[in-house]
C-alpha cells in the first residue's frame, strides 16, 4: 500500500514529463521488432521472400543501424532534448513513409534501417535516457512508469496492425502510422517538454555543485569499453533482444507451426503487456531501494521459464503463459537495465553510453530473426530451437551473476 501511495504521488507530481517518457516508448514501437514482424507474412509474400532471406534483409538493415547509432545517439548530450526529439520523431515519420512505398527487395533493407534507427534506437533512447537523467533520486519509479508506453503498445498495436491489414493492405497501413507520428505524437511530446528548460537547468546547477563528485563517479565510454565486467555482462543484457527479437519477429510463422490461430495470438499480446507492466511497477521502487545491481541477476528467468513451456507444450492456452513470463522478463529489463548504466556509470555521459549499448543491442536484435529463421529453412523443429534458447540463457545469467557481485565489492 505504501508503494502504491509512492508510485501515485510521484506519478502526480511529476505527470507531464513522465508522460513525455511514455509517448517516446510507445512511439518507439512502429520500429520495433514485434510491430514489423506483423508485417512480415505480407512483405514476404509481396517480394517472394524465404524466413531466411526476409530475416537477412531485417539483419543488414538493423546490422546499419547498430553502426550508426554510437553516433547518432549520443547527441542527446549536446543537443537540447526538445529539439532533439523533433529531429527523431520527424525522422521516424520519414521512415515510416519510405516503409509504406518501398519498391523492391533490395530497398527494403534501407526501410528496416531507418526504422530501427529511427524507432527502435533514438525513439526509445531518448524516452529512457531523459527519465534516467532527470530523476537521480527515483530513477527506477520513472524508468517503470514511462516504460509502460513499451507495453500498451505491444498490447494493443498489435491486433490493430493485423486488423487494418486485413482490411487495407500493409502499405496503407504503414502509411497511417506516418500520418499518426506527425499529427499526434510531434505535437502531444513538444508540448509535453513544456518548461523543460527549468528542469534542465536545475539539474545543470546540480551537476555544477557536485562537479567534483561528478567527475569522479561518471565514466567515459571509452572507460567503459575498458571494464572487463562490462562484457561479463553482455551476454545476458543482450539476452533479450537476441532472443525475444527472433521470437516476436517469426511470432506468425510459431503460431502457424503450432497451429494456433494469428488473430487469437497476437490478440493475446495483451498478456505480455501485463507482464511487463506488473514487472515493471514493482520493480521501480524495488530498485530505488536495493539497486539494480542486486536485482538484475535472475531477470533472465522467466523468459527461460517461458521458452520451456514452448518446448513441452503444443495447446494454444500454453501461449498466455509463456507471453506473461516473457514479459515479467522484460519489464525488468526495461527498468533494471536502463538504471543499471546510471548506476555503475554516472549520468555525465549517460546518452554515449547508453548508446552503445543500444548499438550493440540492436546488433543483436539483427542476429536473432536471421538465426532463427536459418534454423526453421534447416527443419530444425521450434521446440528445440527454443531448449537451445533457454540453455543460452541460463549460461549468460551464470556471468551476469559474477560480473554483478564484481560491481558490489568493487
Amino acid at each position: 500500500m505504501i508503494h502504491l501511495f509512492s508510485y501515485l504521488q510521484f506519478a502526480i507530481n511529476n505527470l507531464r514529463f513522465l508522460g513525455f517518457g511514455f509517448v517516446m516508448v510507445m512511439a518507439s514501437s512502429f520500429g520495433q521488432t514485434y510491430f514489423i514482424g506483423i508485417f512480415g507474412p505480407a512483405i514476404r509474400m509481396e517480394f517472394d521472400l524465404t524466413y531466411t532471406s526476409w530475416g537477412g534483409i531485417y539483419m543488414v538493415g538493423t546490422l546499419a543501424s547498430a553502426l550508426l547509432l554510437p553516433w547518432t545517439g549520443q547527441l542527446i548530450d549536446r543537443v537540447t532534448l526538445p529539439r532533439y526529439t523533433a529531429c527523431v520523431i520527424l525522422a521516424l515519420a520519414g521512415a515510416c513513409v519510405f516503409m509504406a512505398w518501398v519498391p523492391s527487395a533490395t530497398l527494403l533493407i534501407v526501410a528496416i534501417f531507418l526504422l530501427r534507427q529511427t524507432g527502435q534506437g533514438l525513439m526509445s533512447l531518448t524516452g529512457s535516457t531523459a527519465m534516467a537523467r532527470y530523476f537521480p533520486k527515483d530513477r527506477g519509479k520513472a524508468v517503470g512508469l514511462s516504460s509502460i508506453g513499451f507495453s500498451i503498445g505491444e498490447s494493443i498495436l498489435p491486433v490493430l496492425m493485423v486488423l487494418a491489414i486485413s482490411i487495407v493492405g500493409w502499405r496503407t497501413t504503414y502509411s497511417g502510422v506516418a500520418l499518426a507520428t506527425v499529427v499526434i505524437v510531434l505535437p502531444v511530446a513538444m508540448w509535453l517538454l513544456k518548461g523543460h528548460h527549468i528542469r534542465h537547468q536545475a539539474l545543470q546547477d546540480q551537476l555544477d555543485k557536485e562537479q567534483l563528485e561528478t567527475d569522479a563517479s561518471s565514466w567515459s565510454r571509452r572507460e567503459v569499453l575498458g571494464d572487463y565486467r562490462y562484457y561479463l555482462l553482455m551476454p545476458a543484457v543482450l539476452a533479450p533482444s537476441f532472443v525475444g527479437t527472433a521470437l516476436f519477429f517469426h511470432h506468425l510463422s510459431l503460431a502457424e507451426l503450432k497451429g494456433w490461430d494469428a488473430t487469437w495470438f497476437t490478440g493475446s499480446y495483451w498478456v505480455y503487456g501485463t507482464g511487463t507492466i506488473i514487472s515493471m511497477l514493482l520493480s521501480g521502487p524495488l530498485i530505488d531501494r536495493l539497486t539494480a545491481v542486486r536485482v538484475l541477476p535472475a531477470f533472465l528467468m522467466p523468459m527461460v521459464a517461458g521458452l520451456i513451456l514452448v518446448w513441452a507444450f503444443d495447446d494454444a492456452w500454453w501461449a498466455w503463459p509463456y507471453l506473461f513470463l516473457f514479459g515479467l522478463s522484460s519489464g525488468l529489463a526495461f527498468t533494471g537495465l536502463t538504471t543499471l548504466w546510471a548506476e555503475i556509470y554516472g549520468v555525465k555521459n549517460l546518452g554515449a553510453i547508453k548508446s552503445l549499448f543500444y548499438a550493440i543491442s540492436v546488433f543483436a536484435s539483427a542476429l536473432g530473426p536471421v538465426t532463427m529463421g536459418f534454423m526453421m529453412d534447416q527443419g530444425i523443429p521450434i521446440e528445440n530451437i527454443c531448449l537451445m534458447f533457454a540453455s543460452y540463457m541460463v549460461a549468460a545469467s551464470g556471468l551476469l551473476w559474477i560480473a554483478l557481485k564484481a560491481y558490489r565489492e568493487g
